[in-house]
């Protein structure tokens, strides 16, 4: 699936011209093994989009947040139902991400109520590790991010917390400071473990916490062409009192089918977690 300004004209192809979707797939694992093997440029059409993952500008991690919106800025109705705001292109979008990474990340909210899978599969690619932000070990052991699959997979929880290990998951405990795992913290302990692109996938909650802790580099927003009027919002920020104090960012759009994405450049206001890169 190719990715284009919104207002590009594509011109008519033959029949004998379009891709099946078996070479599509093929394509696409191409452009993935050489995103983390070539210091070449990336090709068309996935390059411009996807280059800004491969290297971190601030320190040697690259955190990418991921969102899907309604054109006012929900994520779900007001009853918490979100299958699916976002249609096909903007989910193989995430799945293409996914493919990209080493790590994907949810927060506990997300993994019980949406119970994800958090795998590959609208697109050929690696599985990343999963990883889910416990604080108090609420998951349970037959959460479908914990199927043993031969993928590494990590909880996060606050040091205190009495837990028993799940299906041979990998246990992370870390301080809390106001009654919340610092994403910074984060970061850090997923670094050590050998994770140096991380996704962070939801739910809002988790993602705000990481954008207002100036923890992401990027940000791949995708608004669906649908209004729900009602609803569980994209972002939960604290309030400000007058509009010059929003967060400004540079962004880069493009057209998947209906959908449109804003890759959103976080890179300015991002804190460094690893070593900082050197100035020269």
């Amino acid at each position: 699936m190719s990715l284009k300004p919104p207002g590009t004209v594509t011109k008519a192809k033959s029949k004998r011209a379009t891709p099946t979707k078996r070479q599509a797939a093929q394509s696409w694992a191409e452009f993935a093994q050489s995103f983390r093997v070539s210091a070449l440029p990336l090709p068309s059409p996935w390059g411009e989009v996807f280059e800004p993952l491969r290297t971190g500008r601030v320190d040697n991690l690259v955190v990418v947040g991921q969102m899907g919106q309604s054109l006012d800025g929900r994520i779900a109705t007001v009853s918490g139902h979100s299958k699916y705001v976002n249609g096909p292109a903007g989910l193989v979008h995430l799945h293409k991400l996914r493919s990209l990474v080493d790590a994907v990340v949810v927060g506990v909210s997300t993994a019980i109520a949406d119970d994800p899978k958090l795998t590959v599969r609208r697109v050929e690619g690696p599985n990343p590790a999963r990883v889910v932000i416990d604080p108090n070990g609420r998951l349970a052991a037959q959460a479908k991010l914990f199927v043993r699959d031969g993928v590494r997979r990590l909880v996060i929880i606050a040091k205190g917390t009495d837990y028993l290990p799940i299906s041979e998951a990998e246990v992370i405990a870390l301080p809390e400071t106001d009654g919340r795992i610092a994403p910074s913290a984060i970061l850090k302990a997923l670094a050590a473990e050998g994770f140096h692109r991380i996704l962070i996938e939801g739910g809002a909650n988790t993602v705000s916490t990481f954008l207002a802790a100036g923890c992401l580099d990027r940000l791949h927003l995708i608004v669906a062409p649908i209004i729900i009027g009602s609803g569980r919002a994209s972002f939960i920020l604290p309030p400000i009192q007058q509009a010059d104090e929003a967060i400004r960012i540079q962004t880069r759009a493009y057209q998947l089918e209906d959908e449109t994405l804003f890759d959103c450049d976080l890179s300015n206001q991002r804190i460094p977690v690893g070593p900082a890169k050197i100035s020269t």
